[in-house]
């Protein structure tokens, strides 16, 4: 045998002096050959260091044993809890993780989406590049060719057909408002998240319930478009700071825009919480370890992860599961007091 190449059953079968078929029905576990030979025929396997074919078993089965994941980037720690729980229960099925990066790019996914088919995946796991059109073309293939698929997030118009599993994030974003206003806050600005995104939405709306609810008009002067990133945040923060719109806590759509404003601001010398309180959302692990630890929103992540696998496993069994909306929980930290300061 050839050193690099892969052991076949047929160098196993010469080995054990058996046929390919007595080999294969041996690594199968078949009832009808002796348990002498299945075990001889298993050492030897194991000794020769041979690997199963899954692509040839695929052919055979109909199956790849391949679940796709698209997230928008393994950067974003957000992701990180999520995937782990897919990863582990895809591994205890005996399924392959394949991952792909959409970037927040459209056209990026719709080529993620047809590799994956390409490889002719058992069932797709998608966070959406979200579009104002109420269809997207991969997306509709993925109809077409009844993929099972589960949306990691809120559904849009194109995708609102699909299993989900998601945060209620309207819920979420109202505890921390109606927290900042338990403490006594009345100007809070709110950096929202991008325009598209089904969850800023709903981040923003939990926002404007929990000000309503405290008959507190809605200032346009305080709300700031800061996307999702630490660099927007910083652009957000350095935008209120110029605008003066006194306010004496800052809301923010999630921990990385908190993280890049409230680094502005301690660098222009405000103190946090006493000249400013600030909160974010989704509980990145740097929140805790930040220069002051930031108060946020725990999103269930490890939950949402195991939530996902169970859809997929009913998608399979070709059952039509109901979409999970989990309940977050407010963590309180050093960030945020009650206003000293007039802003």
């Amino acid at each position: 045998m050839r050193p690099g190449r892969m052991v076949r059953l047929k160098d196993i079968a010469a080995r054990a002096g058996v046929s390919e078929m007595t080999v294969s029905k041996c690594l199968r576990d078949r009832r009808d050959v002796s348990e002498a030979t299945t075990l001889r025929v298993k050492k030897l396997a194991e000794e020769m260091g041979y690997v199963a074919d899954i692509y040839a078993k695929g052919f055979r089965t109909g199956t790849s044993r391949l679940f796709g994941l698209i997230i928008s980037a393994a950067t974003n720690p957000i992701y990180a809890r999520i995937m782990m729980a897919i990863e582990e229960l895809a591994f205890e099925l005996g399924y392959d993780l394949v991952f792909a990066h959409s970037l927040n790019q459209a056209s990026r996914e719709e080529a993620c989406i047809r590799r994956l088919i390409a490889r002719r995946v058992d069932g797709l796991f998608v966070t959406p590049v979200y579009r104002l059109s109420p269809t997207a073309p991969a997306y509709e293939e993925i109809r077409r060719l009844r993929i099972p698929t589960v949306v990691l997030g809120q559904r849009a118009l194109f995708c609102s057909d699909f299993a989900n599993v998601e945060t209620d994030e309207i819920a979420a974003s109202y505890s921390v408002t109606k927290h900042l206003l338990d403490l006594g806050h009345r100007r809070i600005a709110y950096f929202s998240g991008p325009a598209v995104s089904p969850s800023a939405q709903e981040r923003y709306e939990g926002y404007r319930r929990a000000l309503r609810e405290a008959q507190i008009d809605l200032d346009d002067r305080l709300v700031f478009n800061a996307g999702a990133t630490i660099e927007e945040g910083e652009k957000a923060a350095l935008q209120m700071l110029n605008e003066s719109p006194k306010a004496t806590a800052v809301q923010a759509v999630n921990d990385l825009v908190a993280i890049g404003a409230a680094d502005v601001f301690l660098n222009q010398g405000l103190q946090i919480p006493r000249d400013l309180s600030i909160a974010g959302f989704g509980n990145i692990l740097v929140s805790e370890y930040f220069r002051v630890p930031l108060t946020t929103i725990r999103q269930p992540k490890l939950r949402l992860g195991y939530a996902a696998m169970d859809a997929m496993q009913a998608l399979l069994r070709g059952e039509a599961p109901e979409s999970k909306r989990l309940r977050a929980e407010l963590v309180v930290r050093a960030s945020t007091a009650g206003p000293s300061h007039a802003g």
